[in-house]
């Protein structure tokens, strides 16, 4: 049985245990698009997941007196140990992942599920898991992409997630300063709700909002859509209290400092190795008056990219940039479809919109899969959102700069829906890879980041590397890609690939993944941009930060984690 505090996470708007979001949000794959990937070589071999009962899970091996001792800190009823639980505990969700689960493969199942209720009860786990040897791995929304919930070690040492569910409480508000508290286990949705009852917003809205924690958004360095107006997830972070099996630490004690080192980026980032963050102080702003979308064509990615970095050197950055690659324009992700039914009406971008503004954005309806439309002309090169928040007469101004760059350098308008039909279909991507697996098609991402001098090469290198390894297995890969995150020196690259899945689909991503990470680092690219190191990114950690940076990271985990119980084998 479960307890009333699970049940109220395992209810209408919890994600599937085999895929991304509830099951009242999944829709089948249009028919176009099934059309244009039979056509592209990719067949469909529907395959569902196994029932939940089948699901195969190793036995559990936590001792009844740890257990008990477990129960004495946060309760007997925020101890679970039942199946569905440790399943939904199990791993993240990445497509391999879900691959697994889908298959019936749990044995990465945690032991037991442990929900404390405040830093104290954190710190008393963490002790009595030092003192025991019992792995614990911290837990917000399981959205980990790249194997960070599967920690790695003796097989006999018994494993905790440790679910930051109950922490999700709004603090202190400080407007005088702009700041907010907030629990590390508030996930994106609810924590915009808190605030937006004061009149703020976090800002911060990345793909995985509506699961993401405010904890793992700092665990992992986040990246929002809004990156270029609100700054990255570390940029806001102002405060940190974090518990570690040797004590409490409290990081951030005014706006800037010289004090030494900024020792919060050892825990920004940290991925729940060297302690647990349990709560953040960030930089919050007013809600924006307007919020405002526009889409424009490009004639190829190539002048796309010129004109982003012309903004991004000009600083006329839009709040929200995203290009897309020829690829993914034809595709259809760059114009994604319109939610439809009851996930329309109840997805997260109508049921907690953090601006002030109503209107368009609030339709719903049927789109072209295969992109949209140029007002002055037929479809064709590059799709490129631009967003903009503020008061109105700044963002009117900023539309006004932006435009005139893009319109000087080949750019059109594109029809007014574009730009909120993206807004609308912004969550959806993950609901599109569940149903490609449904169809036996295999879909999944990676990212990275690069110099604008080095970037055409690092986007030429890895995405010749996704084509080169998995059109060798005969796969028929279709690699997108789109640039999302601009800075003045450089900008992010976000591949998405889909290809058959094969009889190895797992194996065959492994080496086009291990591919593109050589690709990377030839290219003078970063292994990971918002996503983390985890397990996945790891054999390439060393050639981004050298060895004695792996040393350091080293040192820092003996001497918060001296029995090595967090996350073991995760980072470093």
């Amino acid at each position: 049985m479960t307890s009333t505090d699970e049940a109220r996470r395992i209810g209408s708007t919890e994600p599937v245990w085999w895929g991304w979001g509830p099951a009242s949000a999944h829709e089948p794959l249009p028919d176009e698009v099934r059309e244009l990937l039979a056509r592209l070589g990719i067949p469909a071999r529907p395959t569902a997941p196994v029932p939940l009962d089948e699901v195969r899970l190793p036995p559990a091996r936590l001792p009844a007196a740890v257990r008990d001792a477990l129960a004495t800190i946060v309760g007997s009823g925020h101890v679970h140990m039942h199946d569905e639980a440790r399943i939904r505990h199990c791993r993240g969700r990445s497509t391999t992942d879900l691959l697994r689960l889908r298959a019936g493969d749990a044995w990465a199942a945690p032991d037991a599920i442990v929900l404390p209720a405040d830093h104290d009860e954190v710190l008393a786990v963490l002790r009595l898991a030092s003192r025991e040897r019992i792995v614990v791995v911290p837990f917000g929304g399981g959205t980990s992409v790249v194997g960070g919930l599967e920690p790695a070690g003796p097989a006999e040492r018994p494993v905790v997630a440790l679910d930051l569910a109950r922490l999700d409480a709004l603090g202190r508000v400080d407007r005088e300063s702009g700041t907010a508290e907030l629990g590390a286990g508030l996930r994106g949705p609810r924590a915009e709700a808190l605030l937006a009852e004061h009149g703020l917003t976090l800002g911060h809205i990345p793909q995985s909002w509506e699961y993401a924690t405010i904890g793992g958004f700092a665990a992992t360095r986040s990246s929002g859509q809004a990156s270029a107006g609100y700054g990255r997830f570390d940029d806001l972070v102002v405060g940190l209290r974090v518990a570690t099996p040797v004590g409490s630490w409290e990081l951030g004690r005014a706006p800037a400092s010289a004090a030494g080192p900024d020792l919060r980026e050892l825990l920004l980032g940290s991925e729940g190795a060297f302690g647990v963050i349990t709560q953040v102080v960030a930089r919050v702003r007013p809600l924006p008056a307007r919020r405002i979308f526009e889409g424009w064509s490009v004639p190829d990615f190539a002048t796309g990219t010129r004109l982003l970095r012309t903004l991004a050197a000009g600083d006329l950055r839009p709040t929200v940039c995203r290009l897309s690659d020829e690829t993914e324009t034809v595709g259809g992700l760059a114009r994604p479809p319109r939610p439809t039914g009851r996930a329309a009406a109840t997805g997260p971008a109508a049921e907690t919109r953090p601006a002030a503004e109503t209107g368009p954005a609030a339709e719903t309806g049927p789109v072209a899969v295969t992109g949209a439309v140029a007002a002055d002309g037929p479809p064709g090169g590059c799709h490129l959102v631009t967003g903009y928040e503020g008061s109105g007469p700044a963002v009117e101004r900023h539309t006004a700069e932006v435009a005139g760059v893009l319109l000087a350098g080949g750019a059109r308008r594109l029809d007014a829906a574009a730009g909120p039909d993206w807004e609308r279909g912004r969550f959806r991507a993950p609901y599109l890879r569940d149903a490609l697996l449904d169809l036996g098609i295999f879909a999944e991402t990676l990212e990275t980041a690069g110099f604008w001098a080095t970037l055409p090469a690092l986007y030429a290198g890895v995405r010749e590397a996704l084509i080169g390894s998995l059109g060798a297995a005969g796969l028929s890969p279709v690699v997108m890609c789109h640039i999302s995150h601009l800075y003045e020196t450089g900008a992010s690259l976000y591949f998405t690939v889909v290809c058959a899945q094969g009889a190895d689909p797992i194996g065959s991503w492994r080496a086009a993944k291990a591919a593109a990470g050589n690709a990377i680092v030839a290219a003078g690219g970063t292994i990971t941009h918002h996503h983390a190191v985890g397990t996945e990114h790891r054999p390439w950690l060393g050639a981004e930060i050298g060895g004695l940076g792996v040393d350091v990271l080293r040192a820092v985990k003996r001497t918060l984690d001296p029995a090595g119980i967090l996350n073991p084998g995760i980072l470093v």
